[in-house]
């Protein structure tokens, strides 16, 4: 597949509409055998697309959050699986081009990196720990080697969106007693994989296993990150991520009115979506998707990039999150109502885009937490 660019593809939602067009004919047995498709992370790295955020000083595309969005919401419908994979780096790179914490030669290296089709991401969970976001030294560590020329990595991560497909892995450590980014390549000695993901509820095929560093010896120079000032809020994860759960609601309401247009039951005699009780609950699906769509857009165009914005953002922020992914749930039980006994067998996609979505709810912001956010910023507005 030909890179993006202005002469072959007009947009990135073009190349996206594209790209799910491949991964959608493997999705369902992708799904099923719980594995990541090679094919899909080929055609990823081939086309350019894992460089649309980042700048085109470094060979990327630069594009805005919300062009970022528009892209990711349709690369969504053809694999969520994929698409989150793809979501990682994109949100990751989105981020670094606005707060710049990473070393600015690493920075600039992985740029360049991430735009010709190395695949990135962030390696941060631990079992005991869970997510970064609650914050706490992680248990894995990076002490100096014996001749002081590197350091020595040894822990285990898990919730590790890629898999073996990384190429690059940006693991938190604890690095003499402050937490710190090193860079691990997935070729080095040391690095393991355990499958713990290929069963899971949601997003079966993104590889999301464990990975465990035992020894990893990695040179002086591949501290990415290093503590001393407090991490700026990532408005580009709770975006990205959230069009991956409208993406696969978007694909549950497609394929439920193809459905209904192809159901004919032998006493109807004629297709199902000619009965109003059916054109209504597909209306309750449009009307329900087209607000959490008109919210997320409102939001991600809102951003500016700015620091000083941020703090202000996150309320709205958390509102198109929470918003985007009740959605979801809601649309894909609908679906499954409407299709009957078949949307909970194999026979369609329905009962896969009704479990992919229920991850969202487990990514922050969500649940009581966001709520606090939107509701102390509402009460802010009237307290003097």
């Amino acid at each position: 597949m030909e890179k993006l660019n202005e002469k072959n593809v007009e947009t990135a939602v073009s190349l996206a509409t594209t790209l799910a067009q491949q991964f959608a004919s493997r999705a369902d047995e992708a799904d099923k055998a719980g594995v990541l498709p090679t094919e899909d992370v080929a055609a990823l790295k081939e086309s350019g697309y894992l460089g649309i955020s980042i700048p085109r000083e470094f060979g990327g595309y630069g594009l805005s959050l919300r062009d970022c969005v528009a892209a990711q919401l349709a690369l969504a419908q053809g694999s969520t699986s994929t698409a989150i994979v793809a979501g990682m780096q994109v949100h990751i790179f989105g981020h670094q081009r606005e707060v710049r914490s990473w070393d600015e030669d690493w920075y600039a290296q992985f740029c360049r990196l991430a735009a010709s089709g190395s695949l990135f991401n962030s390696v941060a969970s631990e079992p005991a720990m869970g997510s970064p976001s609650r914050g706490g030294l992680p248990a894995t560590t990076a002490v100096p080697t014996q001749n002081g020329d590197g350091w020595v990595v040894n822990g285990r991560k898990t919730w590790s969106t890629g898999g073996k497909h990384l190429t690059h892995m940006l693991v938190r450590v604890d690095l003499e007693g402050e937490g710190a980014v090193v860079l691990v390549e997935q070729e080095m000695p040391g690095v393991e994989w355990i499958t713990t993901w290929s069963d899971s509820l949601s997003l079966r095929a993104s590889d999301s296993h464990d990975v465990v560093f035992t020894n990893v010896h990695i040179p002086k120079n591949y501290v990415v990150e290093r503590g001393g000032r407090k991490p700026e809020p990532n408005v580009w994860f709770p975006m990205i991520m959230s069009t991956i759960y409208l993406g696969a609601a978007l694909a549950a309401r497609n394929r439920v009115i193809q459905f209904a247009l192809e159901r004919v039951p032998t006493a109807l005699g004629k297709p199902i979506a000619t009965l109003p009780k059916i054109q209504r609950q597909i209306g309750e699906i449009d009307v329900a998707l087209q607000a959490a769509r008109s919210l997320l857009f409102d939001v991600a165009g809102e951003w500016t990039g700015n620091d000083a914005d941020r703090k202000k953002m996150s309320a709205r922020i958390a509102a198109a999150k929470t918003m985007v992914t009740e959605t979801a749930n809601k649309v894909t039980d609908q679906a499954l109502r409407i299709a009957g006994g078949s949307s909970i067998t194999k026979a369609l996609p329905l009962e896969r885009y009704f479990r992919d979505v229920r991850a969202g709810s487990m990514q922050p912001p969500s649940g009581d937490t966001a709520l606090e956010m939107v509701g102390r910023a509402a009460i802010a507005e009237f307290d003097d």
